[in-house]
This record gives structure tokens, sequence and C-alpha cells, in this order.
């Protein structure tokens, strides 16, 4: 015998069926809506230079909210304003010693770095 697709009478005073709270959903509160902006600009990339292996991640202008000297230009980064989050990947002390030592540069001042001897 087919499935009924009627809903199922209530059998006691919880709540089910469609016109009862939470049909169908666990928890039954609302799922907010992906904010794919920020879950891109959490995502670290990998960049190789003449000057060693680097992990970028961008900072957006909504989530920048404190005040960085850039090492490019030596100029401050201001709050709401994009920029990157720099730091070596292959650092002499271990990831977490890179990690620690991260910087904060102006995008243009990452892109147009040389790669000479500091």
């Amino acid at each position: 015998m087919p499935r009924s697709n009627r809903p199922r009478r209530l059998t006691s005073g919880k709540g089910g069926g469609p016109a009862g709270k939470g049909a169908g959903k666990k928890g039954g509160g609302e799922i907010p809506e992906l904010d794919l902006e920020r879950a891109r600009a959490g995502i670290a990339r990998r960049e190789s230079a003449p000057d060693g292996e680097w992990m970028v991640r961008t900072m957006t202008a909504k989530n920048a909210e404190k005040t960085y000297i850039c090492p490019g230009c030596s100029t401050a980064v201001l709050p709401g304003v994009a920029h990157l989050v720099v730091w070596k990947d292959d650092h002499l002390f271990g990831a977490a010693a890179g990690l620690a030592d991260r910087r904060h540069w102006h995008t243009n001042c990452w892109m147009s770095r040389s790669y000479r001897y500091r």
C-alpha cells in the first residue's frame, strides 16, 4: 500500500504536523544567512616569493578595526581600510612563531614590495 502524503494526526499535546512549531526542523530557530564575504576573507592562501613562503589572508574593510603600521611604507593602516595580514610560512622557529610575527600590509605595498635583503 502506498504511503499517504497527508499529515499525521496529533496524538498528544506536543507539536508536530505542518501547523505545529518546528515541523521538520531541529531546534526550530531561524537559519542565519551565510555571509560569503566573511567566509572568503578568513581563508589564508600560500604565496611563494624569492624571499620565502608566505601565508596571506585578506582583511576586509568591515573587519579592520585597529590601526597597524605597514612594513612596506611605514605608514598607518587605518581602521576601515581593507588590507592583507601576512606571515612567514617557513619561519625558522616553526609555523606558530611565524603566525605570532604576522604583519598587516597595505595591499598595494605587498604587491609592489621588492625582494632585496632587508
